[in-house]
């Protein structure tokens, strides 16, 4: 049976709830209070196949422009990528990748996603290829600074974030931009408690301690500050290095260590892949 393709239900109220409530059964992924938030975006598209009112099976894309080099880039990823138990082994993630890859191969400077290594078999079928991912650390001298927590349940706080995000990671060699409702996945909900401003800086990080390490997912900040000074500035007396969540452009004073996780990068071969000859990470706030 062929089962009827649509793409972005944000506005389809039933098949938005559908969509929502198997993603919570299958990843326990609850997006409801995201989307309550208004951060889901045109910039989110589930592309889903329906039996009746009901997702079967989704995967869905994320559009974020980056910067590699100094030129501009269009970069898309692939998530969520799920079959209701019903449904499975009928060939339904297959029909949604390939109309996918179909789709955006002309507008993408790059398709890439994340998979387990339960999936690591499937995705090279449709021309994907394992990439390593490497992450940068350095050392912190902590220094005394004006950085503030923001309070993500205030309206003027997120406006403020919006506003920085703006002015893009200007230390990244590879900064994931125009998707602020997918930064907010994180900053309204598992790192809200995490989100620092400095006015002298003029820098809004997001960052968490953890005993002597300072994990600084990303940045956003107007020129002026270096890394060295924002770091130091996020760092308190027990911080004994700093991890990046994102490749700094300049490396010379950073340790570089290839991740070893659960998850690994998937690049469709068919588009540019910086990873085969490039030591470098995709930010960890642009994950979806």
């Amino acid at each position: 049976m062929k089962y009827p393709l649509v793409k972005q239900i944000k506005d389809n109220g039933r098949l938005r709830h559908s969509f929502l409530d198997l993603a919570v059964k299958t990843f326990d992924l609850s997006l409801h209070a995201w989307h309550q938030a208004g951060y889901w975006t045109d910039r989110y598209i589930p592309y889903v196949l329906v039996d009746g009112d009901s997702v079967i099976a989704n995967a869905s894309v994320n559009v974020i422009d980056t910067r590699w080099r100094g030129e501009s880039k269009r970069y898309l990823q692939i998530g969520t990528v799920m079959t209701d138990e019903s449904y499975r082994h009928r060939g339904l993630a297959r029909t949604l990748l390939t109309e996918i890859l179909t789709e955006w191969q002309q507008d993408a400077d790059a398709i890439y996603l994340y998979a387990n290594a339960s999936a690591s078999d499937f995705y090279p079928k449709f021309g994907f290829e394992a990439a390593r991912e490497y992450q940068y650390s350095l050392q912190a001298t902590p220094a005394a600074s004006d950085f503030q927590r923001l309070d993500m349940d205030n309206a003027a706080d997120r406006q403020q974030l919006a506003r920085f995000y703006e002015k893009s990671n200007p230390f990244s060699a590879l900064p994931m931009n125009n998707n602020f409702g997918l930064l907010m996945f994180y900053c309204a909900s598992y790192l809200k408690a995490c989100v620092y401003y400095s006015k002298k800086l003029r820098t809004i990080a997001v960052a968490t301690q953890n005993r002597g390490t300072l994990l600084c997912f990303d940045i956003f900040a107007a020129p002026g500050a270096t890394l060295q000074q924002i770091v130091n500035g996020l760092a308190n007396q027990q911080t004994q290095r700093v991890l990046l969540g994102f490749t700094p452009s300049e490396t010379a004073d950073c340790t570089c260590t290839m991740i070893d996780d659960d998850d690994t990068l998937y690049l469709w071969q068919a588009k540019e892949n910086v990873f085969r000859d490039h030591k470098l990470m995709l930010p960890l706030l642009s994950h979806a």
